[in-house]
């Protein structure tokens, strides 16, 4: 691989910092003044905004990054964990974002707790935020691997200006801050990848070259990913997106519940041809340089590219870190308000204001205390999905089965799902079986017993004898 000088490195590091500089500045001039700009826009997003939004979510840093990682090493079938988001978006359009913008939250454990009770919430709160700390943890060591790799920086120095930049963005700019501003990162970051595709098939020479050489399986639907793994993948990318609090948050920033349906439809369209591209780009990265590090099998190309043309992709994978990690550092914030800050103080909206900025500081260097133990990034990220994928099984239960719902069978479905999804993980997924399908099962089986138990005493509550009156 060819290295850039110390000038042309100083370069590319100026144009980041300018677009830097820029973005920031544009995130001030749009920042949210109240609670409900920073939470939800006041409701006052275009769709076609919010459907770049909705993409950037599945399709940022640690999707980016890590689809062309699984790619590097099983082939083209890595593509589908984007491709199962653009079906994922899809059905969430068509039967769930009417529900969600009506319920009039803004959070997904709140619009649960209108079926299930307040412990419902409040656990559906907590693993929502375990779920999404470990997505951030993703984003950081996949965002610090693209910047490292053209700024001649360590991979802590890069999570660490990762952390400083994101975190400005979303406590200053909130939703209705980073919307606008993800319009400009998401442009970027297409015709990122749309150029780091395009340098690597003119190194490869083309398509052809990559499939008579590579393995046959590389060019299979499965790869050596195989087709349980795949269906987990689509399955709990599906049930990520019905779930995910930043999805709900900008669902409600809509204008209307039509637009509200229509955003997801954008979303479902933007993401289609980005997984095609990503996986492409890790394929051919295996091509040229087979004994490489598949975490580098995007980044690697930067260093053969001009000096300007590398700037501009150094700054579209810059924009897609910062994207991803300010949607889901004011998720959290959001849940952490709206579920536990907001029932305990009672705040006044200034009040709350000013602890929801707080609160996001320390959210956003979080992570950096766990960045070192993280694994392969595309299994940590579908390992998050998974947990998620529980609380969608609950609310699909809640919205469509209400009479086989129950708050304590949530509950401990919820508990039970989370402790066994992690347990499953950690251990590797024994005998072959995917976490996605524990979490996707658990709580079925639990809240199923549940309603069992309740049928069974229900008898014997209405066959007690009456109690004598005691007059």
């Amino acid at each position: 691989m060819n290295h850039f000088t110390s000038a042309e490195s100083a370069l590319i590091l100026g144009i980041v910092a300018a677009y830097i500089l820029f973005t920031s500045w544009l995130t001030v001039r749009l920042r949210s003044r109240t609670t409900g700009e920073f939470m939800n826009a006041a409701r006052s997003m275009p769709a076609a905004v919010v459907g770049v939004l909705l993409m950037s979510e599945f399709i940022g840093a640690k999707s980016t990054v890590g689809t062309a990682q699984e790619a590097f090493s099983s082939g083209m079938a890595a593509s589908w964990s984007v491709l199962g988001a653009s079906i994922g978006f899809l059905l969430f359009g068509l039967f769930f974002a009417r529900r969600i913008y009506g319920s009039g939250e803004y959070t997904i454990s709140a619009a649960i707790a209108k079926h299930y009770g307040t412990s419902t919430m409040r656990t559906v709160s907590i693993i929502m935020m375990y779920a999404l700390l470990l997505v951030n943890v993703g984003n950081y060591v996949s965002g610090a691997a693209a910047l490292s790799t053209v700024m001649n920086l360590n991979l802590t120095w890069a999570m660490v200006i990762i952390a400083v930049v994101s975190t400005f963005y979303y406590v200053f700019g909130g939703l209705k801050g980073i919307a606008y501003v993800t319009i400009l990162h998401s442009a970027l970051k297409v015709v990122g990848i749309a150029l780091i595709l395009g340098v690597a098939l003119s190194a490869s020479g083309g398509i052809a070259p990559v499939m008579e050489k590579l393995p046959g399986y590389y060019f299979t639907w499965d790869g050596t990913i195989g087709l349980p793994t795949v269906f987990a993948w689509v399955i709990g990318t599906v049930g990520a997106i019905f779930s995910t609090q930043f999805i709900i948050q900008a669902i409600s920033s809509n204008r209307s519940a039509k637009e509200a349906q229509h955003s997801a439809f954008y979303a479902a369209a933007f993401c289609l041809p980005l997984g095609i591209m990503l996986a492409l780009i890790g394929v051919t990265a295996h091509y040229l340089h087979p004994d490489m590090k598949s975490l580098y099998a995007l980044p690697v190309f930067l260093d053969s590219m001009h000096p300007l043309m590398a700037a501009v992709v150094t700054t579209s994978l810059v924009a897609s870190v910062f994207v991803s990690v300010s949607t889901v550092a004011l998720a959290i914030a959001s849940l952490m308000v709206r579920d536990f800050y907001v029932p305990w103080k009672k705040p006044t909206p200034e009040q709350e204001f000013r602890t929801t900025r707080i609160l996001s500081l320390v959210i956003g260097f979080l992570p950096l205390i766990f960045v070192f133990f993280v694994p392969e990034i595309l299994k940590l990220s579908f390992f998050t999905r998974a947990l998620r994928l529980s609380i969608t099984v609950i609310a699909v239960i809640g919205f469509f089965l209400p009479f086989f719902a129950s708050n304590m069978g949530a509950t401990l479905g919820l508990l039970g799902a989370t402790v066994t999804t992690t347990l499953w993980y950690v251990l590797g997924n024994p005998y072959g079986i995917d976490n996605m399908y524990v979490a996707l099962l658990t709580p079925m089986a639990v809240m199923g017993l549940e309603r069992l138990f309740r049928w069974k005493s229900a008898p014997s509550v209405l066959a007690a004898p009456p109690q004598a009156d005691a007059s």
